[in-house]
């Protein structure tokens, strides 16, 4: 089969996100892939997504921060980026995404918006609420935990 010249072929950019969860959540690229394309067709039916077509070409996890890299159709990016916006989960787990940039090839993303250095991340106790607990601290974010749930803070919310 051959090849469609390269004035025919589709032509695509290059969404950078971050996506921030909590430590202990567990969904990899396949579910992230799901979730795109389930509030793409929410947000803008079937024929809206056949358009955009979300592809997550790239998905690194390290702890409870991923950077990911979704692929839509040239001239889609707006809508792709207001349904990426109405994510709130994945696989059953809350999730925050912010979209750092648009770029028209995989390496001006990276380069870009992507590949920084990871966020240090640690787990240590803190007095919160008037408790000890056990938390993990980004600075300056911390993730209190209470039992099989965690509470989002700042440093200076805990002693």
């Amino acid at each position: 089969m051959k090849h469609l010249p390269k004035h025919l072929q589709p032509r695509y950019r290059y969404l950078a996100l971050a996506v921030e969860t909590w430590p202990d959540a567990t969904f990899g690229r396949r579910a992230f892939q799901q979730a795109v394309w389930d509030a793409t067709r929410s947000l803008l039916g079937d024929p809206g997504r056949a358009a955009v077509d979300p592809t997550v070409l790239r998905f690194e996890r390290t702890g409870p921060v991923a950077e990911v890299i979704v692929t839509v159709r040239r001239g889609t990016a707006d809508r792709a980026r207001a349904a990426i916006a109405c994510i709130e989960a994945v696989a059953g787990q809350p999730v925050g995404i912010r979209v750092r940039g648009v770029a028209g090839t995989v390496r001006a993303c990276e380069e870009k918006y992507l590949g920084g250095p990871p966020e240090p991340s640690g787990e240590s106790t803190v007095v919160y609420d008037r408790q000890e607990r056990t938390a993990t601290v980004r600075s300056p974010r911390v993730d209190v935990r209470h039992g099989s749930t965690y509470t989002g803070a700042t440093e200076s919310d805990c002693e």
